[in-house]
């Protein structure tokens, strides 16, 4: 079977769990919870070396397999045979074992669109665009300063307006730059206010890019298994088993302080302008000072430290297998082709 693989692009709290439970109502659908593969073991591949050793290869595809056995939320009805994914890849990189691993779980649930919501991936949208079959592109975007002010109560990402802002800026500055490059027959852009004004309108145009039959069953979403086992792995999600809150945008008019939506409008104002957001106060281009830049990551980590320090253990435990994953890999010693069955 062939495959159309469809990749979420912009800055994560920006709706996209919305959107691909949304999606995953389809038959022709596949839009699991992402285990973010290419976010997290880009910036370990050098432990792996020269991957046309097939041993090396072969360690990639099962830490990747276990990376998204040990996810979240869960994969149902698949397994990962380390083997048959070995098969699927064409060339020996990271991107491909993800494609492959999406394509097997497309085959477990019948369908043939597989779509994946680790919208950090625009930073990999070079490596992605080697697919044999490229992807198709959702940029989905949300005021940024609501995408702030989410952040600031998520059990993951940066806390302080400046680095929420150095963040949302680049993400959207290239997921524009790439719909400028590929154009709109393979970048479709999406708001993430309009797809909670007019759900029904927004879904048709995003399955008629994506080459999927529109159904009513998508907007039933948050009766799903899937939006259930998502919901119970998190507060963070715990919005997906509610029907669409026509109402969750500026919001950061009262969440944010003053000085956060300054700072913010200050560093990404130019890009909220780009997408048509109006600035709260009068611009100002003036650049932060090295010193007002330390002060801001001080308190940013504090922040990120005492916001963890609350979690709730099952939030917690929920997330360890993954991290203590990713801190074995980073800590391994560079592979010397030691031989690894995957049989």
């Amino acid at each position: 079977m062939t495959f159309t693989p469809v990749q979420i692009i912009g800055t994560q709290r920006s709706g996209s769990n919305l959107l691909r439970l949304m999606l995953n109502q389809l038959p022709e659908v596949s839009a699991p919870h992402p285990p973010h593969i290419l976010e997290r073991l880009m910036p370990l591949l050098p432990v792996y070396g020269d991957l046309t050793i097939e041993s090396r290869f072969e360690q990639l595809i099962d830490d990747v397999c276990t990376l998204v056995e040990t996810n979240p939320v869960s994969w149902t009805a698949v397994t990962l045979d380390r083997p048959a994914i070995r098969q699927r890849c064409e060339v020996p990189t990271l991107p491909e074992v993800a494609k492959a691993v999406y394509e097997l779980k497309a085959a477990a649930d019948g369908a043939r669109i597989w779509m994946c919501k680790s919208m950090a991936n625009i930073h990999y949208a070079a490596e992605l665009e080697q697919y044999s079959t490229p992807p198709r592109y959702i940029h989905l975007f949300r005021d940024g300063r609501d995408v702030a002010l989410s952040f600031k109560k998520a059990i993951v990402g940066e806390k302080h307006s400046y680095h929420l802002a150095q963040q949302w800026k680049s993400e959207q500055e290239a997921s524009i730059a790439l719909f400028e490059k590929l154009g709109p027959g393979r970048v479709l852009r999406v708001r993430y206010e309009d797809l909670l004004k007019d759900s029904e309108t927004e879904l048709k145009r995003i399955c008629a890019f994506i080459g999927a039959e529109y159904s009513e069953t998508v907007l039933a979403y948050h009766e799903s298994a899937e939006s259930r086992e998502t919901a119970n792995s998190g507060l963070m999600w715990q919005n997906v088993v509610k029907p669409v809150l026509t109402d969750n945008h500026r919001k950061f008019l009262i969440g944010l302080s003053e000085a956060d939506i300054r700072i913010f409008e200050r560093v990404a104002g130019d890009t909220l302008v780009k997408l048509d957001y109006e600035l709260v106060y009068e611009k100002d281009e003036t650049s932060f000072s090295a010193r007002d830049i330390a002060e801001f990551s001080q308190i940013n980590q504090a922040s990120k430290s005492e916001f963890r320090a609350k979690l709730r253990p099952e939030d917690l435990e929920k997330r360890r297998p993954q991290e203590q994953l990713l801190k074995a890999i980073a800590g391994r010693q560079p592979l010397a082709g030691r031989p690894l069955s995957l049989h």
